[in-house]
């Protein structure tokens, strides 16, 4: 019964020729047999595209057209997936094992449940054996959200009729509408559960870390993002922000 439960992952990506086979590869070695790869390319221009064609295998939907950022590209994505249960494998990202998928299947096995995640390892891009950060998520409570917890984006996987129900990505925010979706979500009390685990390791070097600019950016989009939802103040942005200390003690 549970085989049954199709999962599409979405992997969104422009011009990372370097590293997109490592997503891919993360993505085909599953054991979980029944998975769709939706990779949506931004009109790459420096061999991504070629690198996808060696790797093509039978569950590929290949999309490749310019779009207007990485949440216009997520939003093509969740359209095309033909999936029950959708999530994502961005283009610097691997799934840690082989084991990942029929993990977040079992979790989905309870009809209740509308959202999985689990923790994150982050790394150096030259060296993905080195772990930089190491985020461990939790359990959710209710509380957390005035806390400034999330989970870890790139370990979400949502039931599609979640995304039907509540909608997509916001593209009006540049960096931050993976924390709104999320304010969003678990704002309306879904059913979520935890696996205690790294799922997925991230190479440093993420859209909204890329400089001071971008940072900045960041929490001025948060802050939008928690008022919007109605998930705290200032205050909820400044313990977001300290709450990531712990993830660089190991």
């Amino acid at each position: 019964m549970i085989n049954k439960l199709k999962v599409s992952i979405i992997t969104v990506v422009f011009n990372r020729v370097e590293t997109i086979a490592s997503a891919i590869k993360s993505v085909q070695i599953q054991e979980y047999p029944n998975i769709s790869h939706v990779i949506v390319d931004g009109g790459s221009t420096d061999g991504t595209m070629e690198r996808i064609k060696e790797l093509q295998s039978a569950n590929q939907i290949v999309n490749s057209e310019p779009d207007q950022g990485i949440y216009d590209a997520l939003n093509k994505g969740i359209k095309i997936a033909d999936g029950d249960i959708v999530g994502l494998v961005h283009s610097d990202d691997f799934f840690s094992d082989e084991l990942v998928i029929s993990d977040v299947v079992s979790a989905f096995s309870d009809p209740n449940v509308q959202l999985v995640y689990g923790d994150l390892n982050y790394v150096e891009e030259p060296n993905t054996n080195k772990v930089v950060r190491h985020w461990v998520a939790g359990p959710f409570k209710a509380q957390k959200l005035r806390m400034g917890w999330m989970p870890p984006h790139p370990t979400v996987f949502v039931r599609k009729s979640l995304f039907d129900q509540l909608g997509g990505y916001d593209t009006s925010f540049k960096v931050s509408a993976d924390y709104d979706a999320m304010l969003r979500f678990f704002q309306m009390g879904i059913c979520c559960a935890y696996i205690p685990r790294v799922l997925v390791q991230m190479r440093l070097g993420g859209l909204s870390n890329r400089g001071f600019k971008n940072i900045i950016t960041k929490m001025n989009e948060d802050y939008r993002a928690i008022k919007k939802n109605g998930a705290g103040g200032i205050g909820t942005l400044v313990l977001k922000n300290v709450s990531k200390i712990r993830q660089f003690i190991t």
